[in-house]
């Protein structure tokens, strides 16, 4: 699971009740270590413990960059100071949350001691100002699930947010030659979203995969982890092939700093080693290192970012859209050769031969069905998108390779955003409704969201806490 750490800056604004404001920040400070976050105060910065002075916003900033704070939470504990929370949030760039108590009944004689709403109205423009993106929490109650609900999505949204602006992928071969739609622009990748790519030609990895077998021991330990999690229906030498390769990968990735990895799954791979990679890409994907097909570089962005938002927990699984269900109106079946993480399976998968291909090395297994998102990041002609929604697995016909069959709301428009792009025939399905946080991650990394059913209003409301 990903570990995500918080600045806490709460924040007072002077004409209104100071003790209240001290108050508020070690009640939101209890709160937060009674739901387990791990967050880095001010405490030591002023005798408050909060933000109101614009000579501490470098100290906190310090602090906050030491630390390595991954976003920043402004609890407004009364008013607030709306413009050093910008000045903070600026030097930070990090994804801001914005939120504060809901204040009490006003005193019998009419004071009121905190304003902490009006401060938030002030605070939102000012960093509109600033230009920074800012995610908010409604007004509400420490309490109140909605407050938890609030703080563990922007928790995701700024894993989403850490792991697009540190992106690395070992590209493992060029793209197939027939695979136009898995072209991308590496440089202008890197140059927008700071995403690189690590190339290594197919020699490096089968140079890799003759080490790994003469090394031996890591070899044996995933052949015994085969042969207990899977149906093995191939030769003893293939299955030490997908073994080896499947070690042989992962060295690689960490050999070059990577989180996820794309294969030229076909053909070169063939000619060398005589077995498809498949299976081999479900076990790395298994460890929460997604390696994808056909060297699609925006299908492992997509897969990364999807497993972000599920804060590591659930593994993504990447597949194509084929083909509409034959009985039901709105199914499609998703489906690939057999890289899905053996964990999504409803079935012990079989390690076999995938469908129109004669070399062995894939896994056959239906995934489980229940709610999924399915997401695609992708572009052309210098804009960026991401493709995102909610589906259902259902039953239908027994199908190859690794497969589910999933109702949308309406297939007819999900079709036509697919084909009118910017998107091609590849998706990363996840068990887990993450649709409200990758549609905030969007706001924090540049790239416009997509749903493709018309559910903006009902994200925003879920966003809002209703």
């Amino acid at each position: 699971m990903a570990t995500i750490k918080l600045g806490f800056a709460p924040t007072r604004r002077s004409i209104f009740s100071a003790p209240d404001a001290i108050k508020y920040r070690g009640l939101t400070a209890d709160r937060m270590r009674e739901l387990g976050i791990d967050f880095v105060d001010i405490d030591d910065i002023n005798e408050e413990g909060l933000l109101y002075d614009d000579d501490d916003v470098k100290k906190i900033a310090a602090k906050f960059k030491k630390e390595g704070v991954d976003g920043i939470m402004f609890p407004h504990c009364n008013f607030g100071t709306e413009y050093v929370c910008a000045r903070l949030a600026k030097e930070m760039n990090v994804p801001v949350m914005l939120w504060g108590p809901l204040d009490e009944r006003p005193e019998e004689n009419g004071v009121r001691l905190r304003d902490t709403q009006c401060g938030l109205f002030a605070t939102g423009k000012v960093l509109r100002r600033f230009r920074i993106p800012f995610t908010y929490v409604t007004n509400c109650r420490l309490n109140d699930p909605v407050f938890e609900r609030g703080l563990r999505d922007f928790i995701a949204v700024c894993n989403v947010v850490k792991t697009f602006r540190n992106i690395r992928i070992l590209q493992i071969s060029t793209r197939p030659f027939d695979f136009w739609t898995t072209m991308c622009n590496e440089g202008e990748l890197l140059e927008r979203f700071n995403v690189q790519l690590a190339p290594v030609p197919m020699t490096e990895l089968t140079e890799e995969v003759k080490a790994v077998k003469a090394e031996g021991s890591k070899l044996a330990d995933m052949i015994s982890y085969i042969r207990e999690s899977m149906e093995v229906q191939i030769k003893d030498n293939e299955v030490e092939n997908v073994a080896a390769l499947a070690v042989a990968m992962e060295q690689l990735v960490e050999k070059y700093g990577c989180g996820a990895a794309a294969i030229q799954c076909w053909n070169a791979l063939q000619t060398e080693l005589g077995v498809m990679p498949c299976a081999a890409n479900a076990i790395l994907n298994d460890k929460g290192i997604p390696v994808v097909c056909e060297t699609d570089i925006h299908g492992a962005i997509t897969a990364l970012m999807v497993e972000a938002a599920g804060m590591g927990e659930t593994r993504g699984f990447f597949a194509d859209w084929t083909i509409r269900h034959p009985d039901i109106e709105n199914g499609e079946l998703l489906q690939h050769c057999g890289p899905w993480p053996i964990s999504v399976a409803k079935e012990k998968p079989q390690l076999t031969y995938p469908l129109a291909f004669d070399h062995p090395g894939s896994l056959t297994a239906e995934a489980k069905h229940g709610d999924v998102t399915l997401c695609r990041f992708d572009g052309d002609n210098g804009e960026y998108s991401l493709l995102l929604g909610n589906a259902k697995g259902v039953d239908g016909p027994k199908g190859m390779g690794t497969y589910l069959w999933v109702e949308v709301d309406n297939i007819k428009r999900l079709e036509a955003k697919i084909v009118e792009g910017p998107y091609i025939h590849h998706c990363v399905g996840i068990h887990k409704d993450v649709v409200p946080v990758l549609y905030e991650a969007c706001k924090y990394i540049g790239v416009k969201p997509d749903l493709y059913d018309p559910i903006e209003e009902d994200v925003k409301a879920y966003l809002r806490g209703e």
